[in-house]
């Protein structure tokens, strides 16, 4: 069998949509990627071309390591809004650009503080609802953004708040540890 046959349609260029064969959009159903991303990694699984010799298994390793890479961004609501901004010509900068709007800047301020001031998991439970709601609002403002009205630099600033309230939730995970 050989690999040119078996995955001709793994275009290592192709966005990572395309790729999956699923609309270029926010929403997706988790199920229907996960069956995806087993069919592509049966198909090119390196372990398959064993009898083809060592240059037929690394070209299905790039295969294998494109797919799982594509997987990971898709799967992740956060990262595919990322990957769906940057696709809209809007980069999400996360590293060189930490613009907030002013609201948002000062609800942080007021968990960090609520954070550090939690003396009980009431309190720690109260927190984490608090953010729940804010994150799923902003979840559904994204999905608005990047699915109706194709606003990707609206979109940005929502997925830089969710990419704190993701840190924070962690961290608010952390401090759950100091009750145990």
């Amino acid at each position: 069998m050989r690999l040119w046959r078996v995955v001709p349609r793994v275009n290592l260029q192709s966005n990572d949509f395309e790729l999956f064969g699923v609309p270029q959009q926010f929403a997706q159903h988790r199920a229907e990627l996960d069956d995806r991303w087993k069919a592509l990694q049966r198909e090119a699984h390196p372990d398959k071309f064993a009898t083809q010799g060592a240059a037929a298994q690394r070209v299905a390793m790039q295969y294998s390591v494109r797919i799982n890479e594509a997987y990971q961004r898709l799967k992740d609501p956060l990262k595919r809004a990322a990957y769906l901004c940057e696709l809209g010509g809007a980069p999400i900068q996360a590293h060189s650009n930490t613009a907030m709007p002013a609201a948002f800047l000062m609800q942080q301020m007021e968990w960090r503080e609520a954070l550090d001031e939690a003396g009980s998991v009431e309190a720690l439970e109260a927190l984490r609802d608090n953010v729940a709601v804010v994150q799923k609002e902003l979840m559904n403002a994204c999905a608005r953004q990047l699915d109706v009205e194709q606003n990707f630099p609206g979109a940005v600033l929502n997925v830089r708040a969710l990419m704190f309230i993701e840190k924070f939730a962690r961290d608010l995970d952390r401090a759950f540890d100091k009750f145990d």
